[in-house]
């Protein structure tokens, strides 16, 4: 009796043994299939996803518009696979709106602003005389030597000014040695004579001046200025050199800002 029970053991464990190998080899089929299904899907995705981005490349679409189609094929496919819902999509593989229509977005603002002008330029009873609109600004960009020098060409008008240059025979290989010497800062009283060129830079930069290669009419103010020490010291250092007379003026632009924002009839 007890060697037919040691016998029922050995083939119970016998049945086990093989019921676990079976088991083993099920499961080991089933992931085998898994990672087939797996990776013939990725083949098949990859495929699918060069052939998108090349018709949409050749169909002329935007870049954006593309990645974003074949973003969403991709999601779309792996979605299938795991048998997940389309409510499930995940926020980043939502739809983004169409460059176009993101870029009508952002400049209807500005459309709106532009038809507004428009539609105040067409007035008849319109103020003429209303400052331009930038003044403002300006005058917040503005050195008080600046604003003196302003008032200078506001009020006596267009101001000499020279460029030391090296002499070469008939001009070949001439250069600029010394710019824009001038006497702004004594006849506008500079605070600060040494940042002129500064000043006049800023100036330059904001439209209310410009540097004319033309000289002026009375060319005795180039007399008096050529016999100034700094463009004596100009013209004597490193060799021969020369001056080409230019001239400083406000531009109409100019002209209209010192005309409305600074006071002109008390300039000593």
């Amino acid at each position: 009796m007890a060697e037919r029970s040691e016998s029922d053991r050995t083939r119970a464990g016998d049945a086990g043994d093989r019921s676990s190998s079976e088991g083993a080899a099920a499961l080991g089929r089933l992931a085998f299939g898994g990672w087939r299904r797996s990776a013939t899907w990725a083949v098949n995705s990859t495929l699918r996803l060069g052939e998108s981005i090349v018709r949409g490349t050749l169909a002329g679409e935007s870049p954006a518009k593309v990645i974003d189609d074949a973003r969403a094929e991709v999601v779309d496919g792996f979605r299938r696979l795991l048998g997940t819902n389309e409510s499930e999509t995940a926020p980043w593989s939502k739809p983004r709106p169409e460059d176009g229509d993101e870029e009508d977005a952002n400049l209807a603002p500005l459309r709106a602003r532009g038809e507004a002008l428009l539609s105040r330029s067409a007035e008849v009873e319109s103020d003429s005389t209303a400052a331009h609109p930038s003044y403002a600004r300006i005058l917040g960009q503005l050195a008080p030597d600046e604003a003196r020098i302003l008032r200078l060409l506001a009020v006596q008008g267009p101001q000499a000014a020279v460029d030391v240059r090296t002499w070469r025979p008939l001009g070949v290989g001439s250069h600029v040695a010394t710019p824009g010497l001038t006497m702004i800062d004594r006849h506008a009283g500079c605070l600060y004579a040494d940042r002129v060129p500064a000043y006049l830079s800023n100036l330059y930069r904001l439209g209310l001046i410009w540097f004319s290669r033309d000289p002026m009419r009375d060319q005795s103010v180039y007399q008096v200025l050529e016999a100034q020490p700094e463009v004596l010291e100009a013209l004597e250092r490193g060799g021969r050199k020369v001056t080409l007379r230019r001239s400083i003026e406000l531009t109409p632009f100019g002209e209209h800002f010192c005309a409305t924002c600074l006071p002109l009839d008390d300039f000593p």
